[in-house]
């Protein structure tokens, strides 16, 4: 499902009022009122409504973190709940920025709380925010929409998110977001803060969209150009770090892998042999925003997100909160989930050289994802820099082995490169998370049958180093306002049918849910997009689930 955000405004302004703001996309309820000068801000969500919301225990079950979709690749990163597809770490961020201007904020993922659509909506009724804020994400909008359709007339709805930017106007036409009075196209932090402040400053805010009441059109804002790139693009270096009390499964406790008893043994540290026995504490974390490439499936790709300028938070700013993360939770080993942590050389460089000056790899692990061009571009020093300060697995968007099929993808790599890529990390001991597209549109039988054979070649060349493989395969599905939406829409396929997300099961074929890695989510438009019937490539990517499954469970690593 999806996340659901609530704010409480309480103090002069009037006893008794309503809550500020609350917001579903898989679900988390955030609670938010603005606090006297004299008190502290409240604790989490858990403790502003009660004790039927409480932060669930951690548990060491490895499956338990929520899912995170693949930066890389729209397919996984427009899944609901986690990751994250970027939903999971953006969300506290605004929320973080409501806190700092005196909001208390509060979280309730229905995801993470088992809760349906109905629960979801008697939660922020009874909450009575003044708004409610969804982050809208394309395979989980029909249920945030029918969540919006049920909450109480006087509570203001705001949105924003992925879906929400690639498609305003069909959301502001939607007769279930009866209570939508702000959509907010991307990054919120500072705009949000001033729509809690006073609704009527949107006629101010750049991106900010409502339906007009009397003419029932789009209405927009009329932006101050001095300030309008400010609130569109925030410093993330002035940002606060995210709040975890929003996060009930993150950090978490991971189960150990072969690849962190390996590194016990090799290192023989007391921190990695505790890991080695009980596994990581685990956070996920945000270094960068934006993305220079623009593959044709993601959400990320430059041509979708023109307003999103490319900023890296400095080395300094990202150490600081590892080092709160360490100190407050435990946390030993972190995921970079934003876009390309390891995409630029440059940046690269910087962030090695200040982790080198603090011993980051004498106290920490982490994984990251990267660019196989820009890695295929280091040396074996700037490899072994890397090892040195910590880094266990880079995930790659390696999608295809057809090189054909890549050049569609606008992926500036070919299959030649990656294994050239693979075999340097592996043989450094760096881990690999690999994700793979099958059924991308004019993909023949000889393209998908060169990507089983390129996933083979890649555990084979793991098989003989160190470092070892991991293979996430999906079925390909197209997102609004990627480039490949655009090409399929010209090309005649009906929005709507190109929105008919539903799973994949996989059964038949020999694959369970037991299987699927922690972020991997299957599912479908149903439409075949290439030249392989939906039957046939549903065999081939339940035949490759399996084959990793085996892997894992032979011993060579466990599933992370």
């Amino acid at each position: 499902m999806g996340t659901v955000h609530v704010l409480r405004r309480t103090g002069a302004d009037r006893a008794g009022a309503r809550a500020d703001l609350a917001c579903p996309a898989g679900v988390r309820l955030l609670t938010a009122r603005r606090s006297p000068p004299d008190r502290q801000h409240p604790g989490p969500a858990a403790h502003a409504f009660g004790p039927g919301l409480r932060r669930p225990r951690r548990t060491s079950h490895h499956h338990s973190p929520p899912a995170r979709p693949h930066p890389d690749t729209a397919g996984r990163r427009d899944r609901s709940g986690l990751a994250v597809a970027r939903e999971h770490t953006a969300v506290p961020y605004v929320h973080g920025a409501r806190q700092r201007c005196g909001f208390n904020v509060g979280v309730l993922d229905a995801e993470a709380h088992g809760l349906g659509i109905e629960a979801t909506a008697k939660i922020v009724n009874t909450a009575a925010p003044r708004w409610a804020a969804m982050n809208l994400l394309a395979p989980t909008y029909e249920m945030s929409a029918r969540i919006a359709a049920k909450l109480d007339p006087g509570i203001a709805l705001m949105v924003g998110g992925h879906h929400a930017k690639a498609m305003p106007d069909r959301i502001l036409a939607d007769s279930r977001m009866h209570n939508l009075r702000a959509l907010v196209l991307g990054e919120g932090e500072l705009r949000v803060a001033a729509l809690l402040e006073d609704e009527q400053r949107r006629r101010g805010l750049p991106a900010v969209l409502w339906r007009d009441p009397i003419s029932g059109t789009r209405a927009g804002g009329i932006a101050d150009p001095a300030t309008s790139a400010q609130m569109l693009g925030p410093n993330i270096n002035t940002l606060p770090y995210v709040n975890r009390a929003f996060l009930p499964q993150d950090p978490y406790q991971a189960a150990p892998t072969v690849t962190d008893r390996r590194l016990a043994a090799s290192r023989g540290a007391d921190w990695l042999t505790a890991a080695a026995l009980h596994g990581h504490q685990e956070a996920n974390i945000v270094g960068s925003r934006g993305c220079p490439y623009n593959c044709t499936f993601c959400g990320a790709a430059w041509s979708a997100n023109p307003d999103v300028k490319i900023r890296v938070r400095s080395p300094e700013n990202i150490l600081g909160e590892l080092d709160q993360l360490h100190d407050e939770y435990g946390v030993t080993a972190f995921r970079f989930v934003d876009d390309l942590f390891l995409g630029v050389r440059d940046v690269i460089y910087e962030h090695m050289a200040v982790f080198a000056r603090h011993r980051i790899g004498e106290k920490y692990v982490w994984d990251a994802t990267g660019r196989i061009n820009v890695l295929d571009r280091l040396s074996d020093d700037d490899l072994d820099v890397l090892v040195v300060n910590g880094l266990r697995e880079v995930a790659l968007g390696i999608e295809s082995g057809s090189d054909r099929i890549l050049k569609a993808m606008d992926k500036r790599i070919d299959a030649e490169m990656t294994e050239r890529v693979a075999l340097r990390l592996l043989s450094h001991g760096i881990g690999v998370k690999g994700y793979f597209i099958l059924g991308f549109p004019g993909e023949t039988r000889e393209d998908l049958d060169a990507t089983v054979q390129h996933i083979r070649n890649l555990w084979a060349i793991a098989d003989h180093h160190p470092g070892d493989i991991r293979a996430s395969v999906f079925e390909f599905r197209p997102y609004p306002g990627t480039p490949v939406w655009k090409t399929l829409t010209a090309a005649g396929y009906n929005p709507d049918d190109l929105l008919a997300y539903g799973d994949v099961d996989l059964t038949q074929d020999g694959a369970h849910e037991s299987m699927r890695q922690r972020d991997e989510f299957n599912f479908s438009v149903g439409i075949q997009f290439g030249g392989v019937p939906l039957e046939d490539l549903r065999a081939t990517l339940a035949m490759l689930t399996r084959e990793q499954h085996e892997r894992n469970q032979g011993g060579r690593e466990v599933a992370a």
